[in-house]
């Protein structure tokens, strides 16, 4: 049986063909929020029609850019041969600076491995929602932490998906306070996913001219936390999306797709779509990093489209220290600046970044409150 969604559990959550005077936003918010279930309840109540929340006005530039294909860069030799080095580094080079996305093979990490870690999202997501609900929170100092859009109640728009997170590195949780479901998976793919992304930052030191352990020693690898996204078959997909468009407030992600798509970034006001490629690694620029780079290498926008087809998984490898107590303060790199090129950022540090992140929400980028020249916003 097929169901509206304000039949669910008697919760009034308007679908979009009621009148917009029956809609009272933050009540909605609410009554999803209390029933910890998630978007997933709301598939497993097989609903026809999405709930208002979760509709996004039309986009202003939607169109898809089929020419540009997101590199992918072999990594197959880039510890042994100097040659392969050189190329892999100005491959990097080119698209940290034009698209602020690539993608990697041969990264070493096994496809066992891969599949694991996919599998124990799902395995998460599809439990018995009353064994999920132990784990549903908003505090964001719990050590591991399930919830449906992390900014429900501050965005404007609520995005068809539902999330698990936790931090790995610098200081990782008892493994007694994760589900047991994924516990020892997570603590596996942690330390392949930290040595992969060591690596990358280092190939982003040498392509900024710098020494190979520059943006290690610097701190941009001593945080890692995972974000594992489940997003489901949504029955009217073009009504809605699976992440709005935004940019990540760390030095890089290093993301884990599944085969179904939905990944696109913003370039030049079309879309592009990161197509799956299998056993490959996506990685991207965030925020802190174009921070630092003074602009050079580039944080873009992207988002998730919604699907007929799912669940979608996708374990984000979020680099950042943002939750931790820490006075260091990051600006742009000195070697960067030039009368040319003067500082386009002011410092910050990481736990004030995130803060004011967490205070935007998706959809508002961050950098803008960091700028010198405020009539560059």
């Amino acid at each position: 049986m097929t169901v509206a969604a304000s039949e669910i559990n008697g919760l009034n959550l308007t679908p979009l063909s009621k009148a917009d005077d029956n809609f009272h936003r933050l009540t909605e918010l609410k009554a999803f929020d209390d029933t910890k279930a998630g978007v997933k309840g709301l598939v497993d109540a097989e609903v026809t029609e999405i709930p208002r929340i979760f509709y996004h006005p039309p986009e202003e530039y939607d169109s898809i850019e089929t020419q540009i294909r997101i590199p992918l860069i072999d990594f197959d030799g880039v510890g042994k041969d100097s040659l392969k080095r050189k190329h892999i580094v100005d491959q990097i080079r080119d698209a940290s600076e034009e698209l602020g996305f690539f993608q990697v093979i041969n990264h070493g990490i096994p496809v066992s491995v891969l599949d694991e870690i996919k599998d124990s999202v799902r395995r998460f997501h599809e439990q018995d929602t009353e064994v999920k609900k132990q784990y549903y929170t908003r505090d964001l100092m719990k050590p591991f932490i399930y919830n449906s859009n992390f900014d429900l109640y501050s965005a404007p728009t609520t995005n068809w998906r539902d999330t698990f997170s936790s931090v790995s590195a610098r200081n990782p949780p008892n493994p007694q306070e994760l589900p047991e479901i994924c516990r020892d998976i997570l603590a596996d793919y942690s330390k392949w996913v930290m040595k992969i992304g060591k690596l990358v930052l280092e190939l982003l030191s040498e392509a900024l001219g710098s020494k190979p352990n520059y943006l290690n020693n610097i701190g941009c690898g001593d945080g890692l936390e995972f974000v594992c996204h489940y997003y489901p078959a949504c029955p009217q997909p073009k009504l809605t999306t699976g992440i709005s468009e935004h940019t990540d407030a760390d030095f890089i992600t290093v993301l884990l797709q599944d085969h179904i798509g939905g990944l696109q970034i913003r370039h030049h006001n079309n879309w592009i779509d990161v197509h799956p490629v299998a056993g490959a690694l996506v990685v991207n620029i965030g925020d802190l990093m174009q921070l630092i780079t003074n602009d050079r290498f580039k944080s873009v926008n992207h988002r998730v489209v919604s699907k007929h087809e799912g669940p979608r998984i996708s374990v984000a490898g979020v680099f950042s220290t943002m939750l931790l107590p820490n006075d260091k303060l990051y600006g742009p790199i000195k070697e960067l600046i030039s009368e040319e090129k003067p500082a386009v950022y002011r410092e910050t540090t990481i736990r004030d970044f995130g803060i004011q992140f967490q205070s935007d929400g998706l959809g508002t980028s961050t950098l803008k409150h960091y700028k010198l020249n405020q009539a560059d916003v």
